[in-house]
């Protein structure tokens, strides 16, 4: 039996035994009654349209983190919250790792299942937010839930389900919906200090909740600020190179050197100036690591304003009002310059060491004494939302109008090492700038290589909506419900990148340019059917109609049975939908890069044969259809005496028609073996080559891909006293059984199936166990962490097409963090706390890595090597 088929044998034994053992146990009546017969206010959860009784989730697996757990996490920004969920996978991304080849800096996401941070939909109570005006990964569209500050929020709930049929375009993987706190009355001021016990890293955190109100009006005032300071690659250890070779790794150092190598009468050579320890072959490797940063420099400010009053018995008037301001940096190495750049020196220049030569080209260099190069990002966010709402003859209703609007300036002055060629091509030709020997050139050199850049994007959405909900009709004294709207939504983006990247005059940085409109119109309905007293139904369907690719219909199906008061058992099936990208839509020619072996040209240059880093050159397919998704959940939910609840869940997605790059594998194979190619772009052939040096690959999107992923997931709370206190702990474990990807074969004849499920950045098992116990004043919170291990090395020969199917490569091993937290309350009005995220001190795994992201030893979006942190919180209250 294979390893898929036993996954699956064994889930499915573990589900049927942990349901057979539910079920026996359940047969125990419940301790506990309703203390009083006095009417419940209904709520409306993630997941569905149809207020419910407090407590009453659905049939739909949903997962809450309120405002107590927040308090306890010791967590000062909803990235660091979210990615210790086990539900959040591959894909998702955070200020980690971002550097100046990014082209989200500053933004994080969060991915549901694994399946792309495109494939989660984030809203905010309840509503679509302007999605980042910088997309991730060139055409990643997200929010970046960074601009979200955590103070404002009252609890976040994570539907773990498909819900195109509820809420449309997105919700493939789930939802996350971000409650903000409303209706406060008084005053609360809070803040944290808190630093790495390893020297070089700090954040600060303040925030001030004022609130006040009258039985039917209230208005809440909410002021957030963050900031934290760089943390440098070189700052933790081994982690600060590309050259892992002495860690079992690669040496990922880069072949634009420094001094670097060039084109003598014809021929490549190396600068003779090169130290003995980067010359391989005719290149002078450069080891990029050292400049790039950990985590960023980054400060966000947001005030946020929500108000509601009621101006009469049956109509109300709501509004909410939100402004963020966020800055943060971003930093690579040096500009790279390969022979695309064009470049010669004059063999008459002063500090020419090739004696004889009668012709200089600028193969590979690096202007290092220019400085890293560096952007300072600089997002303002804005939203707005004004409604009504009320109820007539026993109906409820709202309508709202939102406009919301991210906009992005990504700046370079003329200190950040932003080298223009032209400017150095005439320094070069005037002899008043040495490229040779690693020189350090004059400032005055310098200032006239140099210029400064700009970057613009900005990213709108205005939305209409109207919804109505309330009992239909009664079967045999059960009560139908309903629920049913309209909705509108425009979307704007545009990315500029400067005129000097379209020019052709800047080298060494993804240059993105996209710009894209749509609008969409969409209406749906949803009816809560109790078929007996323990069965309900619930059906949903949404039409959906978009201005550029078409429309869709998505239903959902759901039932929930309740045998008895403690346990339930719940079935979903959907389909949905992810509408492309509007940059995906209108991306312009972008420039993004990845680290390979050019095969061809080594078999006709040496010169060639040390993998490098090489340009993507990206443009958008109008043309692109929406991928389409089936979701299936089955679960069970038990709940004994009060004190101990479980829910296991069986989870299975399929994506159809998934957006994907055209495999650079089939690009390379196909059109990299011939020197005049559209698709890929090379230098002249020196003399007596076939090939010339590899500039660029071009590259655009198609609807190609499948994927399917299946697994588990397990949460257990039990509630109990220990020592006087009261003890309440909590698992959160998902396992990821299967996740296949059906993709375009090397060759471009077939497609192959690619098993990812334990391989790399697709852990296998992934949990969070906690424990936390309250006596009196005192409070003790223990937290435990782990990402499982994952197989290393997706491309193991590092010549641009994955195999990993083929291969078996190491293992990444798990890694375990462990928090904890210590509070007390007894000072009048305040409450202390004393946090330490990574107790132990683990350092993450070495990883061989990918190549492309991953070239320091460690897997980015995976592990965090920030270390132990130790953070203070005071909150005060009256």
């Amino acid at each position: 039996m294979d390893r898929t088929s036993r996954s699956r044998a064994g889930a499915a034994f573990g589900l049927g035994a942990c349901v057979a053992l539910l079920g026996a146990l359940a047969a125990t009546p419940a301790q506990a009654q309703q203390a009083a017969d006095q009417p419940l206010t209904e709520v409306v959860v993630t997941g569905s349209r149809i207020a419910r009784a407090p407590g009453d989730d659905g049939p739909s697996p949903l997962t809450i983190v309120d405002r107590d757990t927040i308090e306890k996490s010791g967590y000062s920004n909803l990235q660091q919250l979210l990615e210790k969920l086990p539900v959040n996978g591959n894909g998702a991304f955070s200020t980690r790792g971002n550097n100046q080849d990014s082209s989200a800096n500053g933004a994080a996401s969060i991915s549901l299942r694994g399946l792309g941070a495109d494939a989660t939909l984030v809203l905010v109570n309840g509503r679509r937010v302007a999605i980042s005006a910088f997309a991730e990964s060139v055409t990643t569209s997200f929010v970046d839930i960074n601009s979200i500050p955590v103070a404002a929020i009252e609890r976040v709930e994570v539907l773990k389900d498909g819900a195109s049929a509820v809420y449309g375009s997105d919700a493939v993987a789930g939802v996350v919906n971000i409650v903000l706190r409303k209706n406060f009355d008084g005053f609360e001021a809070s803040g944290v200090f808190g630093v790495t016990t390893e020297k070089g890293y700090d954040e600060k955190s303040a925030s001030v909740i004022w609130g006040t109100g009258t039985e039917d009006s209230n208005v809440t005032l909410i002021l957030d600020h963050f900031s934290n300071s760089t943390l440098e690659n070189k700052e933790r250890g081994t982690l600060g190179s590309a050259n892992q070779t002495a860690q079992g790794g690669e040496d990922f150092r880069s072949s634009r050197g420094f001094p670097g190598r060039f084109i003598v009468n014809g021929v490549t050579r190396i600068d003779p100036g090169c130290p003995a320890d980067r010359i391989a072959g005719q290149t002078c490797l450069f080891d990029y690591g050292p400049f790039n940063l950990l985590a960023p420099e980054a400060r966000r400010t947001g005030a946020l304003l929500l108000g509601h009053k009621k101006l009469s018995d049956n109509l109300e008037v709501f509004t909410e009002i939100a402004a963020q301001h966020n800055t943060s940096i971003a930093q690579g190495a040096p500009t790279p310059l390969d022979e695309s750049a064009g470049l010669t020196v004059p063999v008459t220049h002063p500090n020419n060491p090739f004696v004889g030569a009668t012709s200089i080209g600028i193969g590979r260099f690096r202007t290092v004494d220019a400085g890293p190069r560096k952007w300072n990002i600089e997002t303002n966010n804005l939203r707005a939302v004004l409604g009504l709402r009320g109820s007539i003859g026993g109906w409820d209703w709202e309508i709202a109008g939102q406009r919301a609007q991210s906009e992005s300036d990504q700046t370079g002055s003329r200190t950040n090492g932003w080298v223009r060629t032209d400017f150095l091509q005439r320094e070069i030709n005037a002899g008043r700038y040495n490229p040779f020997r690693g020189v350090i050139n004059s400032p005055a050199a310098i200032a006239a290589i140099t210029t400064s850049l700009a970057r613009q994007g900005s990213s709108s959405l205005t939305t209409f909506d109207s919804q109505i909900t309330g009992k239909l009709f009664e079967i045999s004294g059960r009560a139908v419900r309903m629920a049913a709207g309209l909705e509108y939504r425009k979307e704007d983006v545009t990315d500029v990148p400067d005129d000097q990247f379209q020019r052709g005059l800047i080298f060494g940085t993804e240059a993105v340019s996209a710009a894209a409109s749509r609008h969409n119109w969409s209406a749906f309905v949803e009816f809560a059917v109790p078929l007996l007293d323990q069965l309900e139904l619930e059906v949903a369907g949404r039409f959906d109609d978009y201005s550029d690719f078409g429309n869709t219909t998505n239903p959902k199906v759901a039932l929930r049975w309740t045998p008895t008061d403690a346990l339930a058992f719940r079935a979903s099936w959907g389909t949905g939908f992810r509408a492309p990208s509007l940059a995906q839509i209108g991306l312009g020619p972008s420039q993004d890069s990845l680290f390979f072996a050019d095969t061809f040209g080594c078999a006709d240059n040496v010169t060639y044969c040390a993998p490098t880093d090489y340009t993507i050159v990206f443009s958008g397919n109008p043309n692109l259809q929406a991928e389409e998704s089936d979701s299936l959940n089955f679960g069970v939910a038990w709940k004994f005496a009060d004190s101990f609840n479980a829910t296991l869940d069986y989870w299975d997605l399929k994506q159809k028609k998934k957006i994907d790059r055209v495999p650079f594998g089939f690009l390379y194979s196909q059109f990299c073996n011939v020197q005049n190619s559209t698709v890929c772009r090379r230098g002249a052939a020196l003399p007596g080559d076939v090939l010339g040096p590899l500039q660029s690959v071009n590259t655009s999107f198609i609807n190609i891909s499948e994927q399917a992923a299946t697994g588990l997931d397990l949460a257990l709370t039990w509630n109990g006293e220990l020592a006087g206190g009261k003890l309440r702990v909590g698992l959160d474990y998902s396992y990821l059984m299967d996740f296949d990807r059906v993709e375009l074969n090397a060759t471009g004849t077939g497609f192959v199936t690619r098993s990812l499920a334990g391989e790399y950045r697709y852990p296998e098992s992934r949990f969070t166990l906690t424990g936390d116990w309250d006596r009196n004043d005192w409070g003790l919170r223990a937290s435990l962490s782990q990402v499982g291990s994952f197989e290393d090395t997706p491309d193991i020969d590092f010549d641009g097409t994955l195999d990993y199917d083929r291969n078996k490569s190491r293992m990444v091993g798990a890694f375990t963090t462990l928090n904890l937290q210590a509070r007390y309350s007894g000072f009048t009005n305040t409450v202390v706390s004393l946090n330490i995220d990574n107790a132990l001190d683990e350092a993450p795994p070495f990883a061989i890595g990918d190549g492309d992201v991953d070239l320091y030893g460690y897997v980015s979006s995976q592990h965090n090597p920030r270390g132990r942190f130790v953070s203070a919180k005071v909150t005060y209250k009256f």
